[in-house]
C-alpha cells in the first residue's frame, strides 16, 4: 500500500505543477506587458520634461532680454534685477519692509524679489524706478507721511 500512497501524492503533485505552471504563464505575460507600458509611459513623461524645459528656457531669455515695463514719463525701459534692488536697499540702508511700504508690498515680498525667487509685476517695477531717483532723505520723509 505504500506504493499506491506515494504514485497517489507524486501523481497529485505533478498534476499541481502543471496547473500552477500555466497560471503563472499568464501572469509572466501580463506582468510583461504592464512592463513594458510603464517603460513607454516612462520615456513619455521624460520627452514631456525636455519640451518643458525647452519652452521654458526659450521664454526666459525672451522675457530677460525684452523690457518688463516702461517708464511712462521718459519713455525709458524699466528692467528688473534681484541683485539691484538688494543693492539699492542695502545703499539707501532701508528695512525690506520700509522699502516694501515705500512700494506698497510687505516686506517678505523683498526678500522674496531679493532672492529671485519671484518677479514684481510691472506696476511694482514703474515704481522702484521711480524710487531710484529719489535721495534717502526724500525716501525717509515719504515713510514718515500718510501710507502710500
Amino acid at each position: 500500500m505504500p506504493n499506491i500512497a506515494s504514485i497517489l501524492k507524486a501523481e497529485i503533485t505533478r498534476v499541481a505543477r502543471k496547473e500552477v505552471r500555466s497560471e503563472i504563464e499568464g501572469l509572466k505575460k501580463a506582468n510583461a506587458q504592464h512592463r513594458a507600458a510603464i517603460a513607454q509611459l516612462r520615456r513619455e513623461l521624460t520627452e514631456v520634461h525636455r519640451q518643458m524645459k525647452r519652452v521654458q528656457h526659450a521664454t526666459g531669455s525672451r522675457m530677460a532680454s525684452a523690457p518688463v515695463a516702461e517708464h511712462p514719463g521718459d519713455g525709458t525701459p524699466r528692467r528688473f534685477s534681484a541683485a539691484r534692488l538688494a543693492a539699492h536697499r542695502a545703499k539707501l540702508k532701508l528695512s525690506a519692509a520700509d522699502y516694501g511700504k515705500l512700494i506698497g508690498v510687505s516686506g517678505a515680498t523683498i526678500y522674496l524679489w531679493e532672492k529671485g525667487q519671484t518677479r514684481p509685476p510691472s506696476a511694482q517695477v514703474q515704481a522702484l524706478g521711480e524710487l531710484k531717483h529719489l535721495s534717502r532723505k526724500a525716501l525717509q520723509e515719504r515713510l514718515a507721511g500718510p501710507a502710500v
